[in-house]
């Protein structure tokens, strides 16, 4: 389905919709299905295509940020921003919970995934963390906020350039009913190229 709200999620449409979610001029809500993820094949051998993203499309340089508050429990929760060709080639970067902590992760799918981790030892699931992910061209970066704390760089990657989708995501591989606010989420021109302030 789509969001009828005007605004915020206009042109946003779902790629495995959840069963429980809410689109409204303050933000997006919503609530995992059992058993999703994104994945393809490194190291566990499997192929996941059924996590939850919401997505609008995109061509060209843009900067796509979000503000998410996520009730991370259980093994490998996950929440945060999908950029996405198909099904075989994604970028999904977000918080991850993995031992018992929050980590800033992200995994960069060209026909096989590709996982890094930053551990957050200092963050508490109800800490909000704001997102961005900016595309210069065929190069992909990353950055991360918790708490109202400075930009941080979690990765710079080569990517695809071409017409793609991008949004939010929400995936619990071992459960359903993770619970995910995504607010202030923009769509705007890449910020500047400078990668050091």
């Amino acid at each position: 389905a789509m969001a009828d709200e005007g605004g915020m999620f206009d042109g946003f449409e779902w790629l495995n919709e959840p069963a429980r979610w809410r689109a409204e001029a303050s933000g997006l809500t919503t609530e995992t299905d059992e058993a999703t993820d994104f994945w393809q094949s490194t190291f566990y051998g499997f192929e996941r295509d059924s996590g939850h993203a919401f997505l609008k499309a995109v061509e060209g340089d843009f900067s796509f940020e979000a503000t998410v508050i996520g009730g991370y429990e259980q093994l490998y929760d996950q929440a945060g921003l999908m950029l996405r060709v198909d099904s075989r080639n994604w970028i999904k970067t977000g918080i991850e919970y993995t031992d018992g902590l929050m980590h800033f992760s992200v995994v960069a799918t060209r026909e096989r995934s590709d996982w890094s981790v930053i551990p957050l030892p200092d963050a508490k699931p109800a800490d909000e963390v704001r997102m961005r992910l900016t595309r210069h061209g065929d190069a992909v970066r990353i950055q991360y906020a918790v708490g109202g704390d400075i930009w941080r760089m979690a990765r710079l990657c080569p990517f695809s350039d071409s017409a793609a989708r991008i949004g939010v995501m929400a995936c619990s591989p071992e459960r359903g009913g993770l619970k995910v606010r995504f607010r202030d989420v923009m769509l705007s021109p890449p910020i500047a190229r400078t990668l050091h302030a």
